[in-house]
Order: structure tokens, then sequence, then C-alpha cells
């Protein structure tokens, strides 16, 4: 008697341990064990952290440049770019303005620093004299005219994700005029990204180790007891921004058609490393592949998010115009409304003169009081121990808010695929892949 064919076998599972998102998680949770019960070893492991970021930032540049070339090589109309760049620019400068008159009305309202009477005398000045140093070489011109590469190859050496976009961008455009005769080249680049996406999928296999060691090092560093000192800063600051993602890009994301609450489960890998690393560019290159897989057309995503990172930083100015007042509140200084909104002014311009700056937050904060004397330097020196474990909450904020964007602008260019979005979004994370290969539709 023949033998009746067998059913199909229904796709297997991924066990919930093998989960990526998981597997950081259990990572953070054993770095801060590690770190708050030995913290030497903690301290010791610095270089696990190190090394997964420097793994990622390794291919930042050329992940960028082939996203926004082919991106832009493809598409039909080419004066679409600078539409989106505007329109970018212009969310970019009213969200991030926004952010700044948040931390300053925060700061009015929860009055952190109050009470603690603070002597400025008494500051240890000599613990924030490398970022006020840092922050007197930033300037406007200086900026704009770094973002021009000494060469081609300079930029990608460099890793500097304007310079790379300034070459990226009029390359893209130039190989669209082409035409037809940059058919070739264009799918080698095609090629060559659908490669490298592969390769960010291996590497981030290594999350859970950087967030290990990043976290564990943090915790042995710093230890938790360092916040208790500042817990009115620190929760201040942590349930501002969280109002703040919650209020104004939920209420930007359901004006635009989906939810942040979604957007938040579908990031959550990403989020979890950006957490155990406290570093938002280790999650850059994951972001462009979600952010396309989300229905973004790849043009849109490679010209937001890269310039979104240097341009688009509300949790860096939430932080800003918070922290600047907590100084003065704690060292005793009443500062008038002419005052505020001079530091509100010098915080929209210092923090694009510090886009793409290591630890910016902290640097763009000493540029700003340092234009602003009515609030001393020094007074830097008493948010110094705290602001490791405020940088991962500006980096988590910023990252929302670059993720937002990008699905904001796609839907003002009238580019965003509603299925693929939704898609995304009921379905929550999926393993990073290789992306096909194919062209933007218009």
């Amino acid at each position: 008697m023949a033998r009746a064919p067998e059913a199909a076998a229904a796709p297997r599972r991924t066990p919930w341990w093998a989960h990526l998102y998981v597997q950081v998680l259990a990572a953070i949770v054993l770095g801060a064990v590690i770190g708050h019960f030995w913290p030497a070893t903690g301290e010791a492991l610095k270089p696990l952290g190190d090394a997964f970021i420097k793994l990622v930032k390794m291919i930042i540049a050329p992940v960028i440049f082939l996203t926004v070339t082919t991106g832009i090589a493809g598409m039909r109309d080419i004066g679409k770019v600078g539409t989106v760049a505007a329109k970018a620019f212009a969310y970019f400068l009213a969200v991030s303005s926004f952010a700044l008159v948040v931390g300053l009305v925060v700061a009015n309202v929860v009055r952190p620093g109050a009470g603690m009477n603070v002597d400025p005398a008494t500051l240890d000045v000599s613990a924030v004299e490398d970022y006020a140093a840092k922050s007197h070489e930033m300037t406007i011109t200086g900026f704009l005219l770094d973002i021009i590469p000494q060469t081609v190859a300079g930029a990608f050496v460099s890793g500097n994700i304007l310079q790379v976009l300034f070459f990226a961008i009029p390359f893209g455009v130039a190989l669209a005029m082409v035409g037809d005769r940059g058919e070739p080249l264009l799918r080698v680049l095609n090629a060559t990204a659908e490669a490298f996406f592969k390769l960010v999928a291996i590497f981030m296999r290594a999350a859970p180790i950087g967030a290990l060691g990043a976290f564990a090092f943090t915790i042995g560093k710093y230890g938790i007891d360092s916040i208790v000192s500042l817990a009115a800063l620190v929760g201040t600051f942590y349930a501002t921004s969280l109002l703040f993602v919650l209020v104004v890009l939920g209420l930007i994301a359901r004006l635009n058609g989906f939810s942040v609450l979604k957007l938040i489960r579908y990031l959550k890998e990403e989020l979890l490393l950006v957490l155990g690393t406290s570093s938002s560019e280790a999650a850059l290159p994951s972001l462009l592949e979600k952010m396309e897989k989300a229905g973004a057309p790849k043009t849109v995503v490679g010209l937001v998010v890269p310039t979104g990172y240097s341009f688009n930083l509300d949790g860096t100015n939430i932080y800003m115009t918070l922290a600047a007042l907590f100084i003065a509140q704690a060292v005793g200084i009443d500062l008038s409304l002419g005052e505020q909104l001079l530091l509100l002014a010098v915080a929209m311009l210092s923090s694009k003169g510090a886009a793409g700056v290591t630890g910016a937050g902290f640097i763009t904060l000493a540029a700003t009081l340092s234009v602003v004397p009515s609030v001393p330097v020094a007074g830097m020196a008493l948010i110094l121990g705290v602001d490791r474990f405020m940088s991962e909450c500006r980096a988590l904020t910023n990252f929302i808010g670059n993720a937002v964007a990008t699905l904001v602008v796609s839907r003002w260019e009238g580019q965003l695929d509603r299925a693929a979005l939704d898609r995304a979004l009921d379905a929550g994370p999926r393993p990073i892949a290789a992306r096909p290969v194919e062209a933007d539709a218009d």
C-alpha cells in the first residue's frame, strides 16, 4: 500500500532564548550584577564593549554611502532629493527646538536642584576642564567646514557621518544623471549593499557580549550609589524623556498614522543594544535596515537617519536645558526669563555645532554655559558622576526620535508603504537579514 504523503512541516519557531533582544537583556542584567558586586572585574570588561562599538563603527560609513548612493541613483526624479532634505530639516528644527523648551519648562516646574545650596568655590573645576576646552574649539563655521572631507577616502577613514553624506549625495545624483551607462555600477553597488547588510546581521550576534562589557564597566566604575545623591536630576530627566517620547513623539506618530508604542516594540532589539552600550551609533546600521522593512523608501532612510543622528537630538536637547537650570538652582542662582531665553537660543546653536562629536551632550552643555556667564561652568562637576547614566537615556530618546522622523518624512513624501509598515509594527521585531536588491518606487 502506498504511503500517504506527509503533511508539510510547520515552520520551526525560534526558541525564546535565541532571540537577540533576550540575549542582550540578559547580558545587561549580568553586566549590572558583575559591575555592582565585583566593580574591578566590571571595569576590566570595558574592552568588550569598546570592541563591539568599534566593530559596528567600522561598517557605518560604507553602509551609509551604499544606502544613500543606490537610493538616489535609483530615483527617477532627482529633484525629490532636495525636497526630502528640506522637509527633514524642517522637522528636525521644529521638534528638537521643542525638546529644548520641554527641558526648560520641566526644570522650572520641578526645580530638581533647588535647596542644594552648593558653593561654586568648592567644586572641582579640573574635573570638567577637558570638556570646557573641547567646547571652546567648536564653532558653527568650523563645524560647517568640517563637513567637507579633505579627500574622498578621508570621509571613510574618519568615519564622520556628515562627510560621508556630503560625498554620497552628489555621487548618487551624478550616477543617476549618467543614465543607462551607470547601470552596471549601480548593480555592483546594490550587490555590495546586500553583502554589507548581511555583515551587519553577523556582527549583531556579538551584541550581547558588547552590552555585557559596556554595562559592567558603567556600573563598576560609577556605581549605582552615585545616582542616589542626584536622584532628583536623574529621575526628572528620565521622566521628562519618557513624557516626550510618549506624548510629543506619540502625538506626531498618531497624526501620521502609526503608534509610537508599536514602533518601540518593533525596535526593541536596537533599543536594548543602545541601552547596553550607551551608544546610538551601535544600532545605526540596524535602524537603516529596519526602517526600509517598515515601508520607508531607501532614499528617505538614507537621508533622514544619518542627518538625524547629527541634527535631530531630542534627548540631548532635553538634557541641555534641564541640566543647565539644575546647575543654576544647585548653586543658588535664580535666572531671569531673559537669561533663560538666552540660554535657550545659545543651546539651539551649540547643539548643532556639536553634531557628531563623541560625548556631545556634556560637551555641548559646556559650550552653552560658557556663553551664559550667569551659570558657572564649574557647576558641571556636580553632574559629571551621573552623566554616564543619563547618556543612556539621551541615546534612547535620540534613537526613537530619528525612527519617528524617518517614517514621518516618508509619509510627507507620499512614499510610505502602509502595508509594509503595518506588517512590521504588528509583527514586532524580526531577525535582521540581508535585504533584497530592488529599485525604489516613486
